[in-house]
């Protein structure tokens, strides 16, 4: 028989089932998806297994709670660059504000960020969920843009290339690090493309 997963609604089981959450998002950044299990969550919690399952099927629910929370995370402070965004606009210093915040963003949530990222190639919802951050993202971005008045031909694809060009100097910058490259150098490159691709 399935479990019946139930949804709080007294302050006390609310608290309750966000303390699992936070476990689990601190399970999960530290030894991964994979190396987490029920029991540990609900110990971290300091809650029963039972508890855990009275809220959540399996621990691919508390996956999924967790990632809407890291979701937030990391594209909430990137819109508010934008937002802040008034009148006439240094593109090139924008450019650079969302680029070191995008890098700041992806060295504090790095473990997090390996292990959803990950999972994106086989679970479609974790997947979907990553899709849905890149349209809003895309969207909200080329909204403020007008408002700025950019009026550059197929913005929005403008928009979702800076995006990705973006996130690859980000992984490049945080996670592989060759000796070779100067990234102080590269950083101006990718500065640059940006102010051309928009404008």
């Amino acid at each position: 028989m399935k479990n019946i997963v139930r949804e709080p609604q007294q302050e006390r089981s609310i608290e309750k089932k966000n303390k699992i959450i936070q476990a689990g998002y601190e399970l999960f950044t530290e030894t991964g998806y994979y190396g987490t299990n029920t029991v540990e969550i609900a110990k971290r919690a300091g809650v029963s297994t039972g508890i855990v399952y009275g809220y959540f099927q399996d621990k691919r629910d508390i996956l999924i709670c967790v990632l809407k929370i890291y979701i937030e995370q990391v594209s909430l402070p990137l819109i508010d660059i934008m937002q802040k965004a008034k009148g006439n606009v240094d593109f090139a210093s924008l450019a650079e504000s969302i680029i070191d915040k995008t890098i700041e963003l992806h060295e504090q949530y790095a473990k997090l960020h390996n292990t959803l990222h990950s999972l994106a190639a086989t679970d479609e919802l974790v997947n979907a969920e990553f899709i849905k951050l890149e349209n809003n993202i895309t969207e909200q971005v080329t909204e403020q843009l007008r408002e700025l008045g950019v009026q550059a031909e197929s913005l929005p694809e403008r928009v979702h290339m800076a995006m990705n060009i973006i996130q690859s100097f980000s992984h490049e910058y945080v996670f592989d690090n060759h000796s070779y490259l100067n990234y102080p150098a590269m950083k101006r490159i990718v500065r640059d493309l940006l102010v051309k691709l928009i404008k």
